[in-house]
């Protein structure tokens, strides 16, 4: 046992307060800027002639650079530091959301069309995923190194709320913004994450893992038995969840024949919805839970299974509000007991490892659920939430059959 980890269990310690808030900072600017993508995309893309299949593939596409990077980020932060490659990850985010708006403005202005529009925003976008691939492997794995075993799920819990928060106030600002033009959201994005880049370089607190003595963690597999059961819960929420996101936009668009603007604004609102009971759930219950973790994913993938069957039988605006809702309960669940399982599950040398896989694993969901989610749109717009139904029952099943102690002690 190291003289850290003898200090740990003798003086449980918590994430500082100041730390915590500039944490959020950075990750609340990064996902006020996600909830804009995820509002404005579809009928920007649309505006620009781009066909449902292109305008999710950007997405996909992009998550799965996201996908292969974060872990290798989450390795790096234990190298160089943490802070560092917070830093890294909000500033390539920033800038490459400026390049992202820019690339649309072209294409609104019939400089850029087509084909190479599409390939243009597409290179653009996984440019940015690569960098901004940083954040969360960093936040993460500062949480982590920070707080003690006692306080791990509460801290993970408190720093996940800053997802859930800028997805209530993204799809708001969104809407409001998108009055200014469909653009508009991005800019004011890019904004917000360039003041959180300085806001965590000047009074984050340096980190206790830097330095050359450090010595090199072990590479962490997707196939790790200890990590599976909260990888595999994670791809599949993500991969149901973004099936039924990306193609949110077009089914309020179509079914209530609104404009661009308009589908915008509703899109908005029904995400600010989901984040908003995402948000109520972590702060009642996954913040005061104490059990094993395994148990919150299983309940928080019975909500998403509720879920997909409200979405798949709504006739309207209200039911449609009513299936994200629940789905924006099981993320609340699911979210933090995955992060706190993975961490709790691996030694404190190996943090920054396991918080790269986790932190990849929305983004594998991303990979696919879209691409799928566009292609059963056009056959029919129930088919993306049926099929996210059926990922559900496979994850849950197999969670169902995992066993929850599966926490080890750090050596």
């Amino acid at each position: 046992m190291t003289t850290a980890e003898a200090a740990e269990q003798a003086e449980p310690t918590k994430l500082s307060r100041s730390s915590f808030f500039i944490l959020i900072a950075g990750l609340l600017a990064n996902a006020v800027g996600q909830a804009f993508i995820f509002a404005i995309l579809p009928p920007l893309g649309r505006e620009v002639a781009l066909t449902e299949i292109q305008t999710t593939s950007i997405i996909s596409t992009s998550a799965l650079v996201f996908t292969f990077l974060s872990p290798w980020w989450g390795r790096k932060s234990d190298q160089i530091g943490r802070k560092v490659v917070i830093v890294i990850g909000l500033t390539g985010y920033a800038a490459g959301t400026v390049v992202f708006a820019g690339v649309f403005a072209l294409g609104m202005k019939g400089i850029l069309t087509g084909w190479a529009l599409y390939f243009t925003a597409l290179i653009c976008r996984c440019m940015q995923s690569s960098l901004m691939a940083a954040t969360s492997p960093g936040v993460t794995a500062y949480a982590a190194d920070h707080s003690s075993r006692a306080f791990r799920t509460q801290t993970l819990a408190r720093i996940g709320t800053a997802n859930s928060l800028g997805l209530i106030i993204g799809p708001v600002l969104a809407g409001l913004l998108a009055g200014l033009g469909l653009l508009a959201p991005l800019y004011i994005a890019a904004l917000f994450t360039f003041i959180a880049v300085f806001i965590v370089w000047k009074f984050l607190p340096e980190g206790d893992n830097t330095g050359p003595a450090r010595k090199r963690a072990p590479r962490l597999s997707f196939l790790d038995s200890r990590l599976r059961v909260y990888l595999l819960s994670a791809i599949g929420t993500f991969t149901g969840f973004s099936a039924i996101q990306q193609t949110l936009g077009f089914r309020i668009q179509d079914s209530l024949s609104l404009t661009g603007v308009e589908t915008a604004q509703y899109t908005g609102a029904a995400l600010m919805v989901s984040a908003f009971f995402t948000l109520a759930l972590q702060l009642s219950v996954t913040q005061r839970y104490t059990g094993p973790a395994l148990n919150l994913v299983r309940m928080g993938l019975v909500a998403n299974l509720i879920a997909a069957g409200v979405v798949t039988s709504a006739q309207g605006l209200t039911s449609l509000l009513v299936g994200m809702a629940f789905m924006g309960a099981g993320l609340g669940l699911l979210g933090p007991a995955i992060a706190a399982g993975a961490s709790l599950a691996v030694s404190r040398d190996e943090q920054g490892g396991a918080a790269g896989l986790i932190t990849a694993c929305p983004a594998a969901g991303f990979v696919m659920g879209p691409i799928l989610g566009g292609a059963l749109y056009q056959i029919s717009p129930t088919y993306p939430p049926l099929f996210a139904g059926f990922i559900t029952i496979v994850v849950l099943s197999y969670a169902m059959k995992s066993r929850p102690h599966l926490m080890v002690e750090e050596d």
